[in-house]
């Protein structure tokens, strides 16, 4: 016989476990990566930020060969995140206001394709929120240029090598930098 429970019963599953939520992950490249690496670590619900290259066609590239810009790698944080604490969203926003997403291959002195403003998304709810992130950001006119970040499928992640890994940190801020306004001429 099926027990179909009327409006007055409490129904409840107490032997059934809490559904455990997964740590996410993100990947922003948006000029040198120290500084990006440094934002992204600083915001609560961050659990890691791990520095390196996606978007390229060389496997396991090296710094020098990032850098030389025929590898086709952007300079990228690989950012993993608590979503009870932080959302896809909330990061896309530091995304935007770390970073000139207006200018090709390019963030301030730091010239080359590996610098360019990119979104690398990990499932089709990623890419939408990155589209309308973006979308939104263009509409507002905070920039005065139209935004040109890529928003392509996450590839494979190459980490850079130790000494790049939290660099701000051990160097106490030294190198480059981010933007800490949107009002980019």
């Amino acid at each position: 016989m099926l027990h179909v429970p009327w409006s007055g019963e409490v129904h409840a599953m107490s032997s059934m476990p809490p559904v455990p939520h997964q740590i996410q992950m993100a990947t922003f490249g948006a000029g040198c990566f120290w500084g990006v690496e440094s934002a992204f670590s600083r915001v609560p619900g961050v659990t890691g930020t791990t520095v390196g290259y996606m978007g390229g066609t060389q496997d396991n590239p090296t710094y020098h060969d990032a850098c030389t810009g025929s590898t086709g790698h952007a300079e990228v944080v690989q950012v993993t995140f608590d979503p009870l604490k932080v959302s896809y969203e909330q990061l896309l926003d530091v995304f935007w206001n770390i970073h000139d997403p207006t200018t090709p291959d390019r963030q301030g002195v730091d010239i080359g394709s590996q610098y360019r403003s990119a979104i690398f998304y990990h499932n089709p709810e990623q890419k939408i929120a990155a589209e309308r992130s973006r979308d939104q950001v263009n509409q507002s006119g905070i920039f005065l240029r139209p935004i040109i970040t890529e928003i392509t499928p996450a590839t494979v992640f190459w980490r850079a090598e130790d000494y790049h890994q939290r660099y701000h940190e051990k160097h106490g801020g030294s190198g480059c930098g981010i933007h800490n306004s949107p009002e980019i001429s």
